[in-house]
């Protein structure tokens, strides 16, 4: 054995306390430490030829790029939609490293078990049916891609082929209708070879929704003559949080025949509060549903979920023809569901957080982030040199600079805002105005977080200049 190994073994209980009082001291000072860091990239380094073992790794990490980290951690952190990691989630992530298992199949290990009983929660807190059946994969934009590539099949099995055998260009032209739908939806169209450009968006709802008008999406069902489709309805736009009619959308499905995936990545999560659950009605008719684990429900990254009523599609797709993998049975093993052969144990993290805190503690960080996106909307409405573009109808509020609002300004203010360490907000494009978003879905996240972003942001619009009327929006 080598003899940096050698020693690291006999010293492992040693290294992990290392590790352990080094992560510790990390996160006790995330309330100190910059939302954001905008520094110099370090010069890169050679290979080392001999090493220097774990604990001159871990020094050499804590000089030279643990600094440079954000707090993507931490309270103020408001970009994308994140979620931090509950100590139950964090505790789970740690194990999930120490026993290193491989979840494809029931071979060897219990591990396979606990997703199946993790799932079976995540689909009770969601209100899915026993008919839905899922499993644990990277993220939203897997978890979209998973969905449609059923979605795929079943257009194929409607038209006589099979897409898993044959290949999309078998399949011809697919009309996949949405009203809103996130870039991730095309993004997955375009790997599973349907294409982008098969994306229809349908008309939305007028008044500055982002939802879809039901009415003008029967128009363009109608339209197809009975040609198997694929609908993507949204539970929880990026923008506005705004949700589609599911349960009208459902109806719908019973009278066209099409195949329903509600991409519900965050906005899923409105299920867990009796104020917003009504959101969330009719998702236990779709065909398939994503839902993003590392934002609301606050695991690590990366870890998603992905459901569906038709796991022999699945199957079909994704089964691995191998000797010594085995083949699927009525209960198929997880190498044959997801694109995945080799997976982490995304759920036990996800298991640790649910079994530390139920239903009732995950419902109370909906509750108090949504609380929290609504004081923070409050206060940028009564601030000079802000605008809301949007009610705040969920967890994130969507605004601009007042006057002309054009990229250039309001990119500016959201550097601003990083620069000054207190937080982190994303840029964004909402009805033809450039804009800021701040996602609120960090468990950590207090009043006093809140005050100090809104600080943040009335601070930092001094900053970009007054209103140009020259500008224009590009």
């Amino acid at each position: 054995m080598h003899p940096a190994l050698a020693d690291d073994l006999s010293r492992l209980p040693e290294l992990l306390q290392s590790a352990r009082d080094f992560a510790a001291r990390e996160m006790s000072g995330l309330e100190a430490r910059p939302v954001a860091h905008l520094g110099r990239v370090p010069d890169a380094r050679p290979l080392p030829a001999e090493g220097v073992g774990a604990e001159g790794a871990l020094t050499s990490f804590a000089e030279r790029w643990a600094p440079g980290f954000s707090a993507s951690a931490g309270p103020r952190y408001l970009g994308f939609v994140t979620g931090g990691a509950t100590p139950a989630a964090l505790t789970g992530d740690w194990l999930t490293s120490t026993y290193d298992q491989n979840a494809t199949g029931r071979g060897d290990s219990l591990a396979t078990g606990l997703e199946q009983e993790t799932l079976g929660w995540l689909r009770e807190l969601f209100g899915l049916g026993t008919d839905h059946s899922g499993a644990f994969v990277t993220g939203a934009t897997v978890s979209n891609t998973v969905g449609l590539a059923l979605a795929r099949e079943w257009v194929g099995e409607h038209l006589g082929v099979s897409v898993s055998e044959a290949g999309a260009a078998a399949l011809g032209p697919v009309d996949v209708l949405s009203g809103s739908p996130h870039s991730s939806i095309a993004k997955a169209l375009s790997v599973l070879g349907i294409g982008r450009d098969r994306l229809r968006t349908v008309p939305l709802l007028p008044g500055g929704r982002e939802a879809v008008d039901v009415a003008r999406l029967a128009d363009a069902l109608e339209a197809l003559d009975r040609r198997p489709a694929v609908v993507v309805a949204n539970a929880g736009t990026v923008n506005t949080v705004d949700f589609d009619d599911l349960r009208a959308i459902a109806e719908l499905k019973e009278r066209f025949g099409f195949w329903l995936h509600v991409d519900a990545a965050f906005g899923g999560f409105a299920a867990l509060s009796p104020a917003y659950a009504h959101l969330t009605d009719g998702l236990d008719a779709a065909d398939s549903v994503c839902v993003d684990l590392h934002k609301w429900l606050n695991v690590p990254y990366d870890a998603a979920v992905q459901f569906t009523r038709r796991p022999d599609l699945q199957v079909r797709v994704f089964h691995n023809a191998s000797p010594y993998l085995g083949l699927p049975t009525d209960e198929p093993d997880f190498v044959h569901l997801t694109p995945e052969n080799s997976r982490r144990l995304r759920a036990l993290p996800a298991w640790f957080s649910l079994a530390a805190y139920g239903r009732e503690g995950h419902r109370e960080i909906v509750e108090r982030n949504t609380a929290l996106a609504r004081r923070l909307g409050d206060g940028i409405a009564g601030t000079a040199g802000l605008r809301l573009l949007s009610p705040v109808r969920l967890n994130v509020v969507c605004f601009t600079l007042a006057g002309s609002a054009g990229r250039e300004r309001v990119h500016a203010l959201g550097r601003a805002v990083a620069e000054s360490g207190e937080a982190f907000l994303t840029p964004t494009f909402y009805e033809g105005t450039h804009a800021l978003r701040a996602a609120f879905s960090n468990w950590r996240t207090t009043e006093a977080d809140t005050d100090r972003v809104l600080t943040a942001l009335a601070r930092a619009v001094s900053s970009v200049g007054p209103s140009e009327p020259s500008e224009r929006e590009t």
